[in-house]
């Protein structure tokens, strides 16, 4: 606020609280809150612990006045949701249309994501120096078209935004949020234009009765060593050297009665080592990486001193020792869990007054209710066909679906062969 008027601009800023729940944090633990994933106990180093708010209360700011709204932890779909729900007077009961804005802020919170990066066909898509940021143009029934600004790089076809849809969501049929539960089997992905496609078809459930809450906390130090091997059977030398260096340090730490590593990992990058048993390699210069994880700051500092002699007393061919010596980092780990809304109470500071957040209402929601999703499977199509790919949108049809001008339009689960693309050079 201040920063606003000593330029000389008038603008109302709201704050959304609440989502700090470090004041709880002894309450949690005494109630034996587990991890959600895996059942771990709740940690002793505490370092932060936010609930994922919604949309509703930034909602409530934009209301109130606010021309920017600032807000604590929230999932990343609200600050779309939200200004939707202002825009066209949706409600906590408009689940449908709930569960289609946040697919809206899911599709775009990734950035050039949902535009062609990190893409399966990635030499289709054009233009990775100047990536168009994706835009959702929405409408009032919930619907909308993904696109991005004319002339920029990168590409929007239903695979594309198919691939971002998909992403960090688990269960389709429920991608729990804490303004809905969304189900995206139904969802419908049509090209309309160039660099257009429309989104359709999301439903939403009630939201449930239970927030997520992050939780962070201190669990020891890391350390990590990367540096060339080249040679013949440079593969199998980073392995001999990776386990050496563990074996020495081991031999130093008892001598100091010190414990041993929590974690390590030997990787010769490569080599194909993460491929395990069907790794096909036989490299001739990897980049090994050791890294450790130990609860004492100090063995972790000498296992950085050690690093470097290895190069005089194993493998020859050492070399490019990246970064240094390495450097001793703690460790931040995350521990997620479910609390009741209950007890997490938002508020919206205004600055010179306080608005109340409306009522986070939800139910309980049991998986196990959830209907089974059947075929039909769209038919298979070969990713990699002999005749040479559309490099627009990754059509590769057999000769006899070949057209001179393909379809302008086509949905992308009914029609996943067919090549969306008309206005493309």
């Amino acid at each position: 606020m201040g920063a606003a008027q000593a330029e000389g601009v008038d603008l109302k800023i709201a704050a959304v609280l609440g989502d700090d729940l470090m004041p709880q944090v002894e309450a949690l633990r005494s109630s034996g809150t587990k991890e959600m994933f895996v059942g771990s106990p709740f940690p002793q180093k505490v370092m932060s612990a936010n609930a994922y708010l919604g949309a509703f209360p930034i909602a409530a700011a934009l209301a109130a006045g606010a021309d920017i709204v600032v807000t604590g932890r929230c999932v990343d779909s609200a600050v779309t949701l939200a200004p939707l729900i202002h825009a066209f007077g949706w409600t906590a009961a408009d689940h449908d249309r709930l569960a289609l804005g946040s697919l809206a802020g899911h599709l775009i919170e990734c950035g050039t994501q949902a535009t062609g990066g990190n893409y399966t066909d990635w030499d289709t898509v054009p233009g990775w120096d100047d990536m168009g940021f994706p835009i959702a143009e929405c409408r009032a029934d919930g619907s909308f078209v993904i696109t991005k600004p004319e002339g920029t790089g990168g590409l929007v076809c239903p695979s594309t935004v198919g691939e971002q849809m998909l992403y960090e969501i688990g269960d389709p049929r429920a991608y729990i949020l804490p303004d809905a539960v969304c189900d995206f089997t139904g969802v419908t992905l049509t090209q309309i234009g160039l660099d257009r496609v429309e989104v359709k078809g999301a439903r939403g459930l009630p939201p449930t009765d239970q927030a997520k809450v992050s939780v962070t906390y201190a669990d020891g130090f890391r350390a990590m060593s990367l540096f060339m091997i080249g040679g013949i059977d440079a593969g199998a030398k980073g392995q001999r050297v990776g386990a050496a260096m563990l074996a020495r340090m081991r031999r130093h730490y008892a001598q100091r009665g010190w414990p041993d590593f929590t974690e390590t990992c030997v990787e010769a990058i490569g080599a194909e080592d993460t491929y395990g048993p069907h790794a096909r390699s036989d490299a001739r210069e990897v980049m090994l990486k050791v890294g450790v994880r130990h609860p004492v700051k100090d063995a972790l500092e000498l296992f950085s001193r050690e690093v470097a002699p290895l190069a005089l007393m194993s493998a020859p061919a050492i070399t490019g020792f990246t970064g240094g010596r390495p450097k001793v980092q703690p460790v931040v780990r995350l521990f997620s869990c479910l609390v009741p809304k209950a007890q997490v109470a938002a508020s919206i500071d205004m600055g010179e007054r306080t608005v109340a957040a409306p009522p986070w209402l939800g139910k309980p929601f049991d998986p196990a209710t959830l209907p089974q999703v059947d075929g039909p499977c769209p038919p298979p199509t070969p990713l990699r066909a002999a005749r040479a790919p559309c490099r627009w949108c990754n059509w590769r049809g057999d000769a006899a679906a070949t057209r001179a001008t393909p379809p302008t339009s086509a949905s992308w689960h009914a029609a996943p062969s067919i090549c969306p693309s008309s206005a493309r050079p």
